[in-house]
C-alpha cells in the first residue's frame, strides 16, 4: 500500500539514484514508538557501502526539506536491502532466479501459506520454487498475484 509520503519520496528519490547508477528497491514509513521513520533502500550490483548511503541521504534529505512533504519530525535512514533483500517487483523474481527465497501468500497453494527454497524459474506471471520435504525435492507455481511477501532467504 503506497502513501502520499513514499510516493513522494520515490519521486525525489528516484532521478538522485539514477545519476549515481543505484537502483530503488523499497520505500517504508512507519512509526516505531513515538517516532517516525522514513526508511529508503537501495543496491547496486555487487552491493553499496556507507558512503554511498550517506551521499544519497544527503541529497535526498536536501530535496525533502525543499519540498517538505512531511509534516511530522522524522529520521530519514538510507541502508542496503541487507541479505535478505525483499522480492518486490517481478524483474525482481527475474534477478534472483536460482538464489534461495522466502515466499509468503495470501492465500494457501498445495495447503501451505509459505514456501523456502530454490527459485528455479520466473514464467509469465508464476514464480517457481523448487523446495525440500524431509529428503524430497518438490516444485510448486507460485503466482505472483497471490504474493504477499517474498525475499531472498539466507542458507547457512
Amino acid at each position: 500500500m503506497s502513501s502520499p509520503v513514499i510516493e513522494k519520496t520515490e519521486e525525489l528519490v528516484l532521478p538522485i539514484l539514477q545519476e549515481k547508477g543505484l537502483e530503488l528497491v523499497d520505500i517504508e514509513y512507519v512509526k516505531e514508538g513515538k517516532d517516525w521513520f522514513l526508511r529508503v533502500f537501495i543496491d547496486k550490483e555487487g552491493g553499496i557501502d556507507i558512503s554511498e548511503c550517506g551521499l544519497v541521504s544527503e541529497t535526498l534529505s536536501e530535496k525533502l526539506d525543499e519540498t517538505d512533504p512531511i509534516k511530522e519530525a522524522y529520521f530519514l535512514e538510507v541502508s542496503s536491502p541487507g541479505a535478505e533483500r525483499p522480492l518486490k517487483t517481478e524483474q525482481d523474481f527475474q534477478n534472483y532466479i536460482g538464489h534461495n527465497v522466502y515466499i509468503k501468500l495470501y492465500e494457501p497453494v498445495d495447503g501451505n501459506k509459505t514456501y523456502e527454497g530454490i527459485l528455479t524459474d520466473y514464467i509469465d506471471g508464476t514464480a517457481i520454487v523448487e523446495y525440500k520435504i524431509k529428503t524430497r525435492k518438490r516444485q510448486v507455481e507460485l503466482p505472483y498475484n497471490k504474493i504477499a511477501k517474498a525475499r531472498l532467504a539466507v542458507t547457512l
